[in-house]
């Protein structure tokens, strides 16, 4: 897509402004359309300043949630598609999100089915929304597949806020311990130093210690920031390597507590997309490859990678995970009731509830437990560099006394 500046007249008066078009000719048609006599018409070029730049997606989750639920109730109301995308555009606050339902809206007016208007959108519209949006669009029920995916979305972002809630909370008292110790260390312990000196004596090792340790502070700083930069590089560079991403995934799960949590949150998230996919009849082997991609754990997606290579070879779809040290008992044989029962969407659904609320349940534990045990962690760190200090002094008012 590229943006024309047009000048033109209508009926009225002379209209000048920007349209969005894939060459010219299309621009001149879709001005024209609009009752604009085109007088000039030039493409704009993009530069930085007005390009739109943006990293990763450019909609946010709980936005994406929003734009899906709001769709499917303009449809169940009456509104036709176009209308629909149309009032959504003119609603969104992101100007990339506005301007990529603007593109849709131009591409449903030409007659383009919507699912092939939102694959040209591959960084807001994932394979999950495509499938199923196909699907609604085969049955006529697109409305029901927009709503289907803002409840996927919404149970899945529910669980993920929870993981990250629990998890940023040690993260961030770790951070501000550090960031209280480093200060202590290079302007509270530095005012001490020359009364310690005349005191005299020999200092308890304890002081010792914290004096020696502010001293490397003051000195080399620089290495603390290094260090921490080094670690941050180290996990991207190794998140980026398969192999090592696949490792740290590895870590992740088998961590006590936290492990825990992050591989029923994977989980979940696995079930959950499986049965969203089974109910709209997505074949089974192209559900599986589109869950490898989505479910975010490299451990977790490994296997359903290799269960998916089982069942092209006629084998079991639980085998491999039967195997596995990552999924419990509980997923493969409720996968195999769903199969003898011919309701394996339900069977998943079940399997994706239960896990959600066992997150639930396990950060609401995790919080209400180390919330304290953080406190009491950074008041014992204040509290040695404190002692430190003060075990000195106190046996310096020990001579005064006996004097």
């Amino acid at each position: 897509m590229a943006r024309f500046m047009y000048e033109g007249r209508d009926s009225r008066s002379i209209r000048r402004g920007t349209v969005t078009a894939t060459n010219k000719r299309d621009a001149a048609i879709k001005l024209k359309n609009e009752g604009i006599r085109v007088v000039s018409l030039v493409e704009q070029k993009e530069t930085v300043l007005t390009k739109d730049i943006t990293i990763g997606s450019p909609v946010k989750r709980d936005q994406l949630i929003m734009f899906l639920r709001q769709f499917s109730t303009l449809l169940q109301a009456g509104v036709t598609i176009v209308d629909a995308v149309r009032i959504l555009a003119m609603q969104v606050e992101q100007p990339a999100f506005r301007k990529i339902l603007t593109l849709v809206q131009e591409d449903l007016r030409t007659g383009t089915p919507l699912s092939d208007a939102f694959a040209k959108h591959p960084k807001v519209f994932e394979p999950l929304i495509l499938n199923l949006i196909r699907a609604g669009e085969v049955s006529g029920t697109v409305d029901e597949s927009l709503d289907q995916l803002a409840d996927h979305y919404e149970k899945a972002y529910r669980s993920r806020q929870k993981v990250i809630s629990a998890l940023s909370y040690p993260i961030v008292v770790g951070i501000i311990s550090v960031g209280v110790v480093i200060f202590l260390l290079s302007f509270v312990v530095p005012m001490f130093v020359e009364m310690f000196d005349s005191i005299g004596g020999e200092l308890p090792w304890l002081t010792m210690f914290v004096l020696k340790a502010s001293d490397f502070v003051q000195s080399y700083w620089y290495l603390l920031g290094l260090i921490a930069a080094a670690v941050v590089i180290g996990i991207l560079l190794i998140r980026n390597n398969p192999q090592g991403k696949y490792m740290l995934d590895s870590i992740i799960l088998k961590l006590p507590i936290f492990g825990n949590i992050v591989q029923k949150s994977s989980l979940a998230m696995m079930t959950r997309t499986l049965s969203s996919m089974f109910s709209s009849s997505v074949p089974i082997l192209q559900s599986l490859a589109m869950t490898e991609k989505v479910v975010g754990n490299s451990v977790i997606s490994k296997v359903i990678g290799e269960s998916r290579e089982s069942m092209e070879r006629g084998g079991s779809l639980t085998q491999p995970m039967l195997n596995h040290w990552a999924f419990p008992p509980l997923i493969p044989h409720m996968i195999a009731i769903g199969e003898e029962t011919g309701s394996l969407d339900s069977m998943l659904s079940k399997v994706a509830d239960f896990y959600e609320k066992e997150v639930e349940a396990a950060t609401d534990r995790l919080k209400a437990l180390i919330e304290p045990l953080m406190i009491v962690f950074l008041a014992m760190i204040v509290g040695t560099i404190v002692l430190a200090i003060m075990m000195p002094m106190f046996s310096m008012f020990e001579q005064i006394d006996s004097l």
